[in-house]
């Protein structure tokens, strides 16, 4: 039996064989121009290269980000230049009027320009925009939510209580009256930006509750008064920088009615955020990783803010306050 075989041909297949591949992956780093092409390369290095890679890529991107942000802030900067330009000639046009060589019908046309020049200010806060995004309507501001205000709530008075109630029919929760007569004094004391404030009202036939003290089951209610105070007798409450608020009631001997005066003062003093205003701040991501970004706040540009709305520079006094 004769076996046919060539050993020799076999040993020279696979020598070339191994040889190709070898050929192959030095002809892929050669085109490529990269030391590592795939995970048999180099498995950790591979690692570490698409981690560096990934690190380039997104400096990249970064970097465009910080461009879109300056020409953001170009964007916002140019247009307050022209603000700053409008309130230059705004003051101009103050010194120009507050001189008494001005007629009135000189002034009245210098009153129209500083008009038309407050409704440019508001026209460029309210339409400057960068990607469709208002710049300088305050919406890109600081929110706002740390302001505290007082909230006073009395558990005391007749859950009846209405506007229309006498004062001397004033009752408690179980219905029992709290002994109001005529010519009685009704104090109410507390402080308001650091300033205590008093306020009195003399009970007399006919005085109710809407023209004198008010104090309502539900809504909001005042105390007449320059300085007024706001008093519910409900689970409502008064929303005002106020605190320390005391109720007194005093009869014509100046002695105190307690029943009225516990009932009147038994408050229930809380507080809550008030004029809060949400974040509009532009984050812009200008690094690779997480949080290495920075914060863009640019408060509201108009007139109202500025202080020019409603400017005046009629007369020679309201030219001189302008300036």
């Amino acid at each position: 039996m004769r076996i046919n075989h060539n050993i020799t041909a076999l040993n020279t297949y696979n020598k070339l064989s191994a040889n190709q591949a070898t050929t192959s992956k030095s002809l892929e780093k050669l085109s490529s121009g990269l030391k590592i092409n795939r995970a048999g390369d180099n498995a950790a290095g591979l690692a570490i290269s698409e981690k560096m890679r990934g690190q380039i890529r997104g400096l990249d991107q970064a970097t465009a980000n910080s461009n879109d942000g300056i020409s953001l802030i170009k964007t916002a900067e140019g247009a307050l230049n022209e603000t700053h330009s409008i309130l230059q000639r705004m003051r101009e046009l103050a010194v120009q009027s507050s001189n008494d060589t001005n007629t009135d019908g000189d002034r009245a046309e210098i009153q129209k320009e500083v008009n038309q020049l407050n409704d440019e200010i508001d026209r460029i806060s309210n339409t400057t925009q960068f990607n469709t995004k208002n710049l300088l309507d305050g919406s890109m501001g600081v929110g706002i939510a740390t302001a505290k205000s007082n909230i006073n709530t009395n558990n005391s008075l007749g859950s009846g209580t209405v506007t229309g109630t006498a004062l001397t029919a004033l009752t408690d929760r179980a219905g029992n009256n709290l002994g109001l007569q005529s010519g009685d004094t009704i104090t109410v004391s507390y402080v308001k930006n650091g300033e205590t404030i008093k306020s009195e009202i003399t009970v007399a036939s006919g005085v109710t509750i809407g023209s004198g003290l008010a104090l309502v089951a539900s809504g909001v209610a005042t105390f007449s008064g320059a300085n007024g105070v706001y008093i519910t007798a409900g689970t409502a409450g008064f929303a005002d920088a106020n605190n320390g608020l005391t109720i007194t009631v005093k009869d014509s001997l100046g002695v105190t009615r307690a029943a009225a005066t516990n009932a009147l003062s038994s408050f229930t003093e809380t507080q809550q955020a008030a004029n809060m205003r949400a974040d509009g701040q532009a984050t812009l991501q200008i690094g690779a990783n997480t949080s290495q970004n920075m914060q863009v706040s640019i408060e509201n540009m108009g007139t109202a803010a500025l202080g020019t709305k409603g400017l005046k520079v009629g007369n020679q006094g309201e030219a001189n306050v302008a300036i």
